[in-house]
């Protein structure tokens, strides 16, 4: 049985555990007696106990056969801690027992779990049969050490020509969609799971992080509609749960992902939906703690925060896990605090728009401030590079023009910038898509269209290849080679 790394502050104390009453956890480790509890206030418990267990600790205590579980957040004096629960408070009194696991909150892993909904914990929410677990592991593991880590060496490919061509993500990369409620951040997420699922035959672990009961729903169902639910594992810490609950389900989602990479040593898609609510149940467990408020009213810890997550989506020798996290942006400000912390750490920055999506492009990605870090030519080659140069060029020529066209019409520009024009219209609408996860409500049949076929089609619209199509043609399509072809 694989047991959970130690923290540093365990190692440290170990050889002071009190020995005491124990009793069996069902666990990978005994249980102590180590204290009671003295005060109860929300989801922040106040535990008296002789021998102060480290930070990260899971504490637990029980009433009427259920347990109660606690996560040590801060040492108030010699003989006095500060927990978060990491559950409904309900029930919970003074001088209840609370006894030491001896290890932080631990998961049960196993290949199994590849097609279920679990909780913070590990235990299935999709009333399916219990799982024989192959081991434990301790949702604060340490990254990997460097020499074992691997740097970007090649895009991955989802299939999504606007993301493909302008900000393609990095294989074992971290990606960031960012936009404000409604703009399509969660159905690219399940169109980026059938891709890993049927283009790279990869495994996919969702983390719902503060998600409501009806989204979470939802997208369970539509996973299995879309046939990839038996390579992804989803876990949620829905919206009405405590913000321990919201502030670690990223944590046990992760450890999956590093589980799954670690074993089965393929490609791992980690998906989060969505960064900010981590980020806003931490300011909730801070100001529970009682600490002051920093910037903007967020944590004083926001960015400590944001580096314990991301620093461990690392590639290594074993398998690559690629993330991908929606960001929702508060007021649609690029600027505030919490975005500005987890943009640092990004590799490929995807902006989703609502004038975009207003305009009826989907997906609604502006491809004018998207980036990627690998967009360079050594790393993607010299066609992919000048092909998409050129494409950000007509694009952004078009934008710079569209108010003349407004106020005085096409007539009154010249006759390259009309040419530049009708080119970066139909370059605009053959950058949508239709999607397999919304063909249902569509009625279009989803399309995946490889990198050398979008390629080809943009070098095509930038050499005058497809002016004799209409922009009815290029909207909504996959490859336009067939069109080309009836010319």
């Amino acid at each position: 049985m694989m047991t959970p790394q130690p923290d540093l502050a365990q190692r440290d104390r170990e050889s002071s555990q009190p020995e005491q009453e124990s009793k069996k956890s069902g666990g990978p480790f005994s249980e102590k007696l180590i204290g009671k509890v003295v005060e109860v206030h929300g989801p922040v418990v106040d535990i008296e106990c002789q021998i102060l267990p480290p930070l990260h600790r899971c504490l637990k205590t029980y009433l009427d056969h259920e347990s109660y579980v606690f996560e040590v957040h801060q040492h108030l004096d010699e003989h006095h801690l500060r927990a978060i629960t990491l559950h409904s408070t309900a029930g919970l009194r003074r001088g209840m027992d609370v006894y030491d696991t001896g290890c932080a909150v631990s998961i049960p892993v196993s290949k199994k779990y590849l097609g279920r909904l679990v909780n913070i914990f590990g235990k299935p929410l999709d009333g399916l049969e219990p799982i024989e677990p192959d081991g434990y592991r301790n949702i604060f593991s340490y990254p990997p050490p460097l020499d074992n880590t691997l740097g970007p060496k090649s895009i991955l490919e989802i299939g999504i020509k606007v993301i493909d061509l302008l900000c393609p993500f990095v294989k074992g990369g971290k990606t960031g969609l960012f936009g404000g409620a409604g703009v399509g951040k969660t159905v690219l997420m399940m169109e980026f799971m059938k891709a890993v699922s049927l283009i790279h035959h990869g495994v996919s672990v969702f983390a719902g992080v503060g998600e409501r009961i009806r989204e979470g729903h939802e997208l369970w169902k539509e996973m299995q509609k879309a046939g990839v639910m038996p390579q992804t594992l989803m876990a949620f810490g829905q919206m009405d749960e405590s913000p321990g609950v919201r502030f670690r389900i990223g944590l046990t989602a992760l450890s999956y992902a590093e589980y799954f990479r670690d074993t089965l040593q393929t490609e791992i898609l980690f998906l989060m939906d969505n960064l900010f609510r981590f980020v806003q149940a931490g300011s909730e467990v801070s100001g529970l703690l009682g600490r002051m408020p920093a910037m903007v009213g967020y944590q004083p810890t926001l960015l400590s925060e944001v580096a314990e997550l991301q620093d461990r989506i690392v590639s290594t020798k074993s398998g690559n896990i690629t993330a991908v996290q929606a960001v929702y942006v508060p007021a649609d400000d690029m600027t505030d605090p919490a975005v500005m912390a987890i943009l640092s750490h990004l590799d490929t920055v995807v902006i989703l728009s609502r004038s975009q999506a207003a305009k009826g492009f989907y997906p609604a990605i502006d491809p004018l401030v998207s980036t990627s870090r690998i967009m360079d030519k050594q790393f993607l080659g010299q066609r992919h590079y000048t092909i998409a140069s050129e494409v950000r060029k007509y694009l952004s020529r078009y934008k710079e023009l569209e108010d003349i066209i407004n106020l005085l019409g096409m007539e009154e520009l010249s006759k390259e910038d009309k040419q530049i024009v009708l080119r970066a219209r139909k370059i605009q609408r053959y950058l949508t898509q239709p999607f397999f996860t919304t063909a249902e409500h569509t009625g279009i049949p989803g399309v995946s269209v490889t990198l050398s076929d979008t390629l080809d089609d943009c070098e095509a619209f930038l050499n005058g290849d497809y002016d004799h199509l209409s922009e009815d043609q290029c909207y909504m399509k996959g490859t336009l080679k067939e069109e080309f072809k009836k010319k």
